[in-house]
Protein backbone atom coordinates (compact mmCIF):
# COMPACT_ATOMS: atom_id res chain seq x y z
CA UNK A 1 0.00 0.00 0.00
CA UNK A 2 3.06 2.16 0.69
CA UNK A 3 4.56 2.07 -2.73
CA UNK A 4 1.31 2.30 -4.53
CA UNK A 5 0.63 5.83 -2.90
CA UNK A 6 4.31 6.41 -3.48
CA UNK A 7 4.42 5.62 -7.09
CA UNK A 8 1.01 7.75 -7.19
CA UNK A 9 2.47 10.85 -5.69
CA UNK A 10 5.96 10.49 -8.26
CA UNK A 11 3.46 10.24 -11.12
CA UNK A 12 1.49 12.84 -9.99
CA UNK A 13 4.45 15.53 -9.18
CA UNK A 14 5.45 14.32 -12.79
CA UNK A 15 1.71 15.22 -14.23
CA UNK A 16 1.37 18.43 -12.76
CA UNK A 17 5.23 19.66 -13.72
CA UNK A 18 4.10 18.85 -17.02
CA UNK A 19 0.80 20.52 -16.89
CA UNK A 20 2.48 23.52 -15.36
CA UNK A 21 5.16 23.81 -17.61
CA UNK A 22 2.60 23.28 -21.04
CA UNK A 23 0.33 25.83 -19.45
CA UNK A 24 2.63 28.42 -18.71
CA UNK A 25 4.40 28.81 -22.21
CA UNK A 26 0.90 28.29 -24.02
CA UNK A 27 -0.43 31.60 -22.15
CA UNK A 28 3.24 32.95 -22.29
CA UNK A 29 3.02 32.98 -25.98
CA UNK A 30 -0.69 34.77 -26.19
CA UNK A 31 -0.79 38.34 -27.12
CA UNK A 32 -0.64 40.99 -24.91
CA UNK A 33 1.00 42.40 -21.88
CA UNK A 34 0.13 41.36 -18.71
CA UNK A 35 1.35 44.96 -16.86
CA UNK A 36 -0.67 46.62 -19.41
CA UNK A 37 -3.67 44.59 -18.36
CA UNK A 38 -3.05 44.91 -14.34
CA UNK A 39 -2.94 48.65 -15.00
CA UNK A 40 -5.96 48.82 -17.47
CA UNK A 41 -6.46 52.93 -18.04
CA UNK A 42 -4.10 53.81 -15.66
CA UNK A 43 -1.55 52.78 -17.52
CA UNK A 44 1.53 55.19 -17.66
CA UNK A 45 5.48 54.46 -18.12
CA UNK A 46 6.59 54.70 -14.95
CA UNK A 47 3.79 52.66 -13.16
CA UNK A 48 4.21 50.00 -16.02
CA UNK A 49 8.04 49.93 -15.39
CA UNK A 50 7.20 49.23 -11.58
CA UNK A 51 4.51 46.60 -11.86
CA UNK A 52 6.92 44.47 -14.47
CA UNK A 53 9.81 44.93 -12.05
CA UNK A 54 6.95 43.49 -9.00
CA UNK A 55 5.79 40.73 -11.31
CA UNK A 56 8.91 39.71 -12.92
CA UNK A 57 7.56 40.26 -16.17
CA UNK A 58 10.82 42.30 -17.47
CA UNK A 59 12.78 39.32 -17.21
CA UNK A 60 13.27 36.43 -19.88
CA UNK A 61 10.77 33.78 -20.18
CA UNK A 62 12.68 31.25 -19.02
CA UNK A 63 13.30 32.92 -15.59
CA UNK A 64 9.78 34.02 -15.14
CA UNK A 65 8.95 29.91 -15.97
CA UNK A 66 11.76 29.60 -12.99
CA UNK A 67 9.80 32.37 -10.91
CA UNK A 68 6.58 30.30 -11.22
CA UNK A 69 7.81 27.11 -10.19
CA UNK A 70 9.32 28.84 -7.19
CA UNK A 71 6.12 30.10 -6.39
CA UNK A 72 3.92 27.05 -6.85
CA UNK A 73 7.00 24.78 -4.64
CA UNK A 74 5.89 24.11 -1.08
CA UNK A 75 9.48 24.84 -0.81
CA UNK A 76 10.81 27.40 -1.89
CA UNK A 77 14.00 29.75 -2.41
CA UNK A 78 13.66 33.60 -2.04
CA UNK A 79 16.39 36.65 -2.16
CA UNK A 80 17.56 39.25 0.53
CA UNK A 81 17.15 41.95 -1.95
CA UNK A 82 14.29 44.09 -1.73
CA UNK A 83 14.65 44.99 -5.80
CA UNK A 84 14.41 40.96 -6.64
CA UNK A 85 11.07 39.42 -7.65
CA UNK A 86 11.90 36.33 -5.24
CA UNK A 87 12.65 38.73 -2.13
CA UNK A 88 10.29 37.21 0.32
CA UNK A 89 7.51 40.02 1.22
CA UNK A 90 4.75 39.35 4.75
CA UNK A 91 1.63 40.87 2.26
CA UNK A 92 2.89 37.98 -0.18
CA UNK A 93 2.43 34.74 1.53
CA UNK A 94 3.14 33.39 4.40
CA UNK A 95 5.50 31.07 5.11
CA UNK A 96 7.50 29.16 7.92
CA UNK A 97 11.65 29.71 7.21
CA UNK A 98 13.76 26.61 6.98
CA UNK A 99 17.44 27.82 6.30
CA UNK A 100 19.67 30.37 5.41
CA UNK A 101 22.28 30.28 3.44
CA UNK A 102 24.46 33.51 2.25
CA UNK A 103 21.45 35.82 0.89
CA UNK A 104 19.27 32.95 0.22
CA UNK A 105 16.22 31.56 2.20
CA UNK A 106 14.42 28.32 1.94
CA UNK A 107 11.15 28.75 3.29
CA UNK A 108 8.23 25.94 3.76
CA UNK A 109 4.60 27.82 2.32
CA UNK A 110 1.58 26.31 0.62
CA UNK A 111 1.29 26.49 -3.09
CA UNK A 112 1.45 30.20 -4.60
CA UNK A 113 -0.77 30.82 -7.16
CA UNK A 114 -0.19 34.74 -7.87
CA UNK A 115 -2.89 37.60 -8.06
CA UNK A 116 -5.56 38.00 -10.30
CA UNK A 117 -5.16 40.52 -13.36
CA UNK A 118 -8.41 41.79 -13.45
CA UNK A 119 -9.45 41.55 -9.55
CA UNK A 120 -7.56 44.58 -7.99
CA UNK A 121 -4.48 42.27 -6.98
CA UNK A 122 -7.28 39.70 -5.50
CA UNK A 123 -5.20 36.11 -4.79
CA UNK A 124 -6.22 33.69 -7.42
CA UNK A 125 -6.05 30.87 -3.82
CA UNK A 126 -9.11 33.36 -2.99
CA UNK A 127 -10.88 33.54 -5.98
CA UNK A 128 -10.74 29.21 -6.51
CA UNK A 129 -11.74 29.65 -2.52
CA UNK A 130 -15.14 31.08 -3.55
CA UNK A 131 -16.11 29.39 -7.22
CA UNK A 132 -14.56 25.58 -6.66
CA UNK A 133 -17.20 24.83 -4.06
CA UNK A 134 -20.19 25.88 -6.27
CA UNK A 135 -18.73 23.67 -8.82
CA UNK A 136 -17.99 21.14 -6.27
CA UNK A 137 -21.74 20.81 -4.96
CA UNK A 138 -23.18 21.19 -8.67
CA UNK A 139 -20.79 18.51 -9.38
CA UNK A 140 -21.78 15.95 -6.88
CA UNK A 141 -25.67 16.31 -6.98
CA UNK A 142 -25.29 15.72 -10.94
CA UNK A 143 -23.41 12.59 -9.71
CA UNK A 144 -25.43 11.32 -7.64
CA UNK A 145 -28.95 11.81 -9.69
CA UNK A 146 -26.59 10.02 -12.73
CA UNK A 147 -25.87 7.07 -10.05
CA UNK A 148 -29.05 6.50 -8.54
CA UNK A 149 -31.29 6.98 -11.54
CA UNK A 150 -28.99 5.06 -14.10
CA UNK A 151 -28.27 1.77 -11.69
CA UNK A 152 -31.72 1.68 -11.19
CA UNK A 153 -33.08 2.15 -14.47
CA UNK A 154 -29.40 -0.36 -15.80
CA UNK A 155 -31.22 -2.66 -13.87
CA UNK A 156 -34.55 -2.70 -14.75
CA UNK A 157 -33.55 -2.65 -18.39
CA UNK A 158 -31.31 -5.66 -17.73
CA UNK A 159 -33.51 -7.47 -15.54
CA UNK A 160 -36.75 -6.90 -18.88
CA UNK A 161 -34.11 -7.56 -21.39
CA UNK A 162 -36.04 -7.30 -24.93
CA UNK A 163 -39.32 -5.53 -23.35
CA UNK A 164 -41.09 -2.71 -24.43
CA UNK A 165 -39.88 -1.34 -21.39
CA UNK A 166 -35.66 -2.11 -22.09
CA UNK A 167 -36.30 -0.12 -25.61
CA UNK A 168 -38.35 2.89 -24.21
CA UNK A 169 -34.98 3.12 -21.70
CA UNK A 170 -32.56 2.44 -24.17
CA UNK A 171 -34.23 4.77 -26.46
CA UNK A 172 -34.23 7.32 -23.61
CA UNK A 173 -30.63 6.99 -22.77
CA UNK A 174 -29.11 7.00 -26.37
CA UNK A 175 -31.16 10.89 -26.91
CA UNK A 176 -29.32 11.85 -23.21
CA UNK A 177 -25.92 10.78 -24.80
CA UNK A 178 -26.31 12.83 -28.09
CA UNK A 179 -28.01 15.89 -27.01
CA UNK A 180 -25.02 18.09 -26.42
CA UNK A 181 -25.06 20.15 -22.44
CA UNK A 182 -25.41 23.93 -23.86
CA UNK A 183 -28.33 22.86 -25.74
CA UNK A 184 -30.25 20.96 -22.96
CA UNK A 185 -29.43 23.92 -20.79
CA UNK A 186 -30.75 26.30 -23.00
CA UNK A 187 -33.79 24.11 -23.06
CA UNK A 188 -34.45 23.08 -19.61
CA UNK A 189 -33.95 26.91 -18.83
CA UNK A 190 -36.39 28.18 -21.24
CA UNK A 191 -38.87 25.22 -20.59
CA UNK A 192 -38.66 24.99 -16.71
CA UNK A 193 -37.69 28.40 -15.90
CA UNK A 194 -39.64 31.09 -18.09
CA UNK A 195 -42.50 28.96 -19.35
CA UNK A 196 -43.39 27.04 -16.54
CA UNK A 197 -42.09 29.08 -13.75
CA UNK A 198 -45.63 29.17 -12.28
CA UNK A 199 -45.84 25.79 -11.20
CA UNK A 200 -41.83 24.87 -10.61
CA UNK A 201 -40.86 28.25 -9.34
CA UNK A 202 -37.71 27.69 -10.90
CA UNK A 203 -35.60 30.80 -12.20
CA UNK A 204 -33.82 30.28 -15.46
CA UNK A 205 -30.48 31.85 -13.99
CA UNK A 206 -29.30 31.41 -10.53
CA UNK A 207 -26.50 30.57 -8.19
CA UNK A 208 -26.35 28.76 -4.81
CA UNK A 209 -25.18 32.09 -2.74
CA UNK A 210 -27.86 34.90 -3.69
CA UNK A 211 -28.09 38.25 -2.07
CA UNK A 212 -31.67 38.79 0.23
CA UNK A 213 -34.35 41.26 -1.18
CA UNK A 214 -32.72 43.58 1.38
CA UNK A 215 -29.19 43.27 -0.30
CA UNK A 216 -27.91 42.71 3.10
CA UNK A 217 -26.48 38.88 3.37
CA UNK A 218 -25.89 36.16 0.72
CA UNK A 219 -28.74 32.96 1.51
CA UNK A 220 -28.29 29.56 0.20
CA UNK A 221 -30.85 28.75 -3.06
CA UNK A 222 -31.35 25.03 -2.91
CA UNK A 223 -34.10 25.04 -5.88
CA UNK A 224 -31.49 26.84 -7.93
CA UNK A 225 -29.70 23.70 -7.79
CA UNK A 226 -32.31 21.81 -9.55
CA UNK A 227 -32.00 22.33 -13.11
CA UNK A 228 -28.23 22.93 -13.91
CA UNK A 229 -27.98 19.22 -11.48
CA UNK A 230 -30.22 17.74 -13.84
CA UNK A 231 -28.63 19.13 -17.03
CA UNK A 232 -25.29 18.01 -15.99
CA UNK A 233 -26.34 14.98 -14.92
CA UNK A 234 -28.01 13.77 -18.17
CA UNK A 235 -24.96 12.43 -20.10
CA UNK A 236 -23.48 10.85 -17.41
CA UNK A 237 -26.67 9.18 -16.57
CA UNK A 238 -27.46 7.76 -19.98
CA UNK A 239 -23.65 6.12 -19.80
CA UNK A 240 -24.32 4.53 -16.55
CA UNK A 241 -27.65 3.13 -17.92
CA UNK A 242 -25.64 1.65 -20.84
CA UNK A 243 -22.69 0.47 -18.70
CA UNK A 244 -24.98 -0.66 -15.60
CA UNK A 245 -27.13 -2.91 -18.10
CA UNK A 246 -24.44 -4.62 -20.47
CA UNK A 247 -22.61 -5.46 -17.45
CA UNK A 248 -25.52 -6.74 -15.86
CA UNK A 249 -26.40 -8.83 -18.05
CA UNK A 250 -22.82 -10.85 -18.21
CA UNK A 251 -22.86 -11.13 -15.05
CA UNK A 252 -25.94 -12.56 -14.67
CA UNK A 253 -24.81 -15.42 -17.22
CA UNK A 254 -21.88 -16.28 -14.97
CA UNK A 255 -21.58 -19.95 -13.30
CA UNK A 256 -22.19 -19.09 -9.80
CA UNK A 257 -25.52 -16.79 -10.80
CA UNK A 258 -26.77 -20.09 -12.01
CA UNK A 259 -25.39 -21.99 -8.27
CA UNK A 260 -27.63 -19.01 -6.83
CA UNK A 261 -30.54 -19.43 -8.63
CA UNK A 262 -30.74 -23.55 -8.56
CA UNK A 263 -30.37 -22.53 -4.48
CA UNK A 264 -33.55 -21.49 -4.74
CA UNK A 265 -33.02 -17.83 -4.33
CA UNK A 266 -35.46 -15.21 -6.35
CA UNK A 267 -34.62 -13.27 -9.15
CA UNK A 268 -34.48 -10.11 -7.02
CA UNK A 269 -32.25 -11.53 -4.13
CA UNK A 270 -29.88 -13.31 -6.88
CA UNK A 271 -29.65 -9.41 -8.73
CA UNK A 272 -29.36 -7.39 -5.07
CA UNK A 273 -26.83 -9.88 -3.50
CA UNK A 274 -25.05 -11.61 -5.85
CA UNK A 275 -24.58 -9.61 -9.36
CA UNK A 276 -24.81 -5.55 -8.51
CA UNK A 277 -21.55 -5.54 -6.62
CA UNK A 278 -19.70 -7.47 -9.55
CA UNK A 279 -21.16 -5.65 -11.84
CA UNK A 280 -20.21 -1.83 -10.67
CA UNK A 281 -16.80 -1.49 -12.05
CA UNK A 282 -16.77 -0.33 -15.41
CA UNK A 283 -19.98 1.41 -13.85
CA UNK A 284 -17.35 3.21 -11.00
CA UNK A 285 -14.36 3.73 -14.15
CA UNK A 286 -17.27 5.90 -15.81
CA UNK A 287 -18.21 7.57 -12.57
CA UNK A 288 -14.88 9.19 -11.76
CA UNK A 289 -14.15 10.07 -15.44
CA UNK A 290 -17.43 11.99 -15.58
CA UNK A 291 -17.40 13.22 -11.93
CA UNK A 292 -13.67 14.43 -12.63
CA UNK A 293 -14.69 15.68 -16.49
CA UNK A 294 -17.67 17.82 -14.62
CA UNK A 295 -15.52 20.12 -12.67
CA UNK A 296 -13.78 20.52 -15.91
CA UNK A 297 -16.43 20.50 -18.01
CA UNK A 298 -19.15 22.54 -16.59
CA UNK A 299 -18.83 25.58 -18.26
CA UNK A 300 -21.24 25.74 -20.20
CA UNK A 301 -24.15 24.28 -18.17
CA UNK A 302 -22.92 27.67 -15.57
CA UNK A 303 -22.41 30.31 -17.98
CA UNK A 304 -26.11 29.30 -19.22
CA UNK A 305 -27.43 29.30 -15.70
CA UNK A 306 -25.54 31.67 -13.83
CA UNK A 307 -24.06 29.40 -11.78
CA UNK A 308 -20.90 31.22 -9.97
CA UNK A 309 -18.59 28.13 -10.46
CA UNK A 310 -15.19 27.48 -11.57
CA UNK A 311 -16.48 26.98 -15.36
CA UNK A 312 -18.27 30.53 -15.04
CA UNK A 313 -14.91 31.97 -13.98
CA UNK A 314 -12.94 29.99 -16.53
CA UNK A 315 -15.16 31.53 -19.25
CA UNK A 316 -15.16 35.11 -17.62
CA UNK A 317 -11.20 35.07 -17.27
CA UNK A 318 -10.55 33.85 -20.84
CA UNK A 319 -13.02 36.72 -22.27
CA UNK A 320 -10.71 39.32 -20.14
CA UNK A 321 -7.41 37.03 -20.43
CA UNK A 322 -7.05 36.93 -16.68
CA UNK A 323 -4.44 34.50 -17.19
CA UNK A 324 -3.21 33.53 -13.63
CA UNK A 325 -6.62 32.86 -13.19
CA UNK A 326 -7.08 30.37 -16.22
CA UNK A 327 -3.87 28.49 -15.09
CA UNK A 328 -4.46 28.42 -11.74
CA UNK A 329 -7.72 26.44 -12.74
CA UNK A 330 -6.27 24.55 -15.11
CA UNK A 331 -4.13 23.31 -12.12
CA UNK A 332 -6.69 22.30 -9.66
CA UNK A 333 -8.55 20.39 -12.19
CA UNK A 334 -5.29 18.57 -13.28
CA UNK A 335 -4.84 17.90 -9.28
CA UNK A 336 -8.70 17.04 -9.16
CA UNK A 337 -8.16 14.30 -11.63
CA UNK A 338 -5.48 12.69 -10.41
CA UNK A 339 -6.92 12.35 -6.54
CA UNK A 340 -10.06 10.85 -8.35
CA UNK A 341 -7.97 8.38 -9.95
CA UNK A 342 -6.38 7.32 -6.48
CA UNK A 343 -9.92 7.30 -5.09
CA UNK A 344 -11.08 5.02 -8.14
CA UNK A 345 -8.19 2.56 -7.98
CA UNK A 346 -9.13 2.42 -3.56
CA UNK A 347 -12.69 1.27 -4.36
CA UNK A 348 -11.79 -1.38 -6.80
CA UNK A 349 -9.53 -3.44 -4.10
CA UNK A 350 -13.28 -2.91 -2.50
CA UNK A 351 -15.55 -4.19 -5.31
CA UNK A 352 -13.40 -6.87 -6.45
CA UNK A 353 -10.83 -8.31 -4.13
CA UNK A 354 -8.96 -10.17 -6.79
CA UNK A 355 -7.69 -6.80 -7.66
CA UNK A 356 -4.23 -5.63 -5.46
CA UNK A 357 -2.83 -1.96 -5.52
CA UNK A 358 0.23 -2.88 -7.13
Amino acid sequence: MINYFLNKAFYALLTLFGVVTVIFFLFNVLPGDPAQMMLGQNEDSEQLTIVKAKYGFDKPVGTQYLYYLNDLSPISFHSSSEDDYTYLRDNKYSSSKLFTIGNTTTVLKFPYLRESFTKQGKKVSQVLGETLPNTFVLAVSAIIIAMILGLVLGVVSARFKDTWLDKLIQIVSTLGMSVPSFFSAILFAWFFGFLLHEYTNLEMTGSLYELDDFGEKNTIQWKNLILPAIVLGIRPLAVVIQLMRNSLLEVLNQDYIRTARSKGLSELQVIKNHAIKNALNPVVTAISGWFASMLAGAVFVEYIFGWNGLGKEIVNSLNTLDLPVIMGSVLIIALMFIIINIFVDIIYTWLDPKVKLQ
